[in-house]
């Protein structure tokens, strides 16, 4: 055993252990969701889609779910909007006041969600927002911003200065620069960046408890709520329909990244 393998064997073996852990919650979840029985526990006894015709005749899981739907898709609009033209502000900015001013448009990863929670919750009070659409499209928007930075960030530095310089020689303003020039290379990390506030908005419960209301209530807090007042195994359901809903989310745009190397692939290894 030559040296790399003696130091990659660990790694991999500590990759396995790490992602063991994060898919055995949903070994239980999974089959819970299938149980024909009002209970958690497992393993089940016997299979039924009994929770799963509750979930979708129940109108508050049901409204719960387009409420979380049509909220991450504005966010995840706005969000991909707010976020490239922040990455592009931050590459204009002198070296020192990019890195401060990326750090702050980072805070929303490194404030912990329940301080960050009470601290929105707090100032919407005052502005009358708690309990709105709105007030909890901005949150969201506001978490969901690094996110969209990240990836589009590093598009960016793939991005030759040289090539948006000639078109300027050229004749073209800054919209059909950008149009024309930059957003071609910045698709790819703008897609993800949507996909990424997508899924964050989706996802999001401790602000969301905040934010909510009687008449407004995403589908984290409902599982949350429900979870806590009954046993109610249609959480299991909403669970696993939750996760088959983000994971494609994730990999369809990257199953549609590789279909389109691969024909791009053939039509270079094909001389006709």
């Amino acid at each position: 055993m030559n040296e790399r393998t003696r130091i990659r064997l660990p790694l991999r073996l500590w990759a396995a252990v790490v992602a063991l852990l994060l898919v055995a919650p949903t070994l239980v979840v999974v089959p819970l969701s299938f149980s024909d029985k009002r209970s958690f526990a497992f393993p089940i006894e016997g299979w039924s889609l009994q929770w799963y015709e509750n979930f979708f005749s129940d109108q508050r899981w049901l409204g719960s779910l387009g409420t979380s739907l049509g909220i991450a898709l504005v966010v995840g609009i706005v969000a991909t909007a707010l976020g490239t033209l922040a990455a592009l502000g931050l590459r204009a900015l002198r070296a020192r006041f990019s890195a401060t001013a990326q750090v702050v448009v980072m805070l929303p990863i490194l404030v912990p969600g329940i301080v960050a929670a009470i601290a929105i919750f707090g100032m919407y009070l005052r502005w009358n927002l708690a309990g709105s659409p709105l007030g909890i499209v901005l949150a969201h928007v506001t978490l969901a911003l690094p996110f969209v930075l990240i990836p589009v960030g590093t598009a960016l530095r793939g991005l030759d200065e040289t090539i948006v310089r000639a078109a300027a020689v050229l004749g073209a303003g800054p919209v059909p620069r950008f149009l024309q020039v930059q957003l071609p290379i910045l698709t790819p990390g703008i897609a993800t960046g949507f996909v990424f506030a997508f899924v964050t908005s989706l996802d999001e419960v401790v602000v969301s408890y905040f934010l909510q209301s009687p008449a407004l209530r995403t589908l984290p807090v409902q599982m949350y709520s429900s979870v806590t007042v009954e046993t109610d195994p249609s959480i299991a359901a909403a669970s696993t329909l939750l996760l088959v809903l983000s994971t494609l989310i994730i990999l369809i745009p990257r199953l549609v990244q590789v279909a389109r190397e691969r024909r791009a692939a053939k039509r270079l290894g094909d001389p006709s």
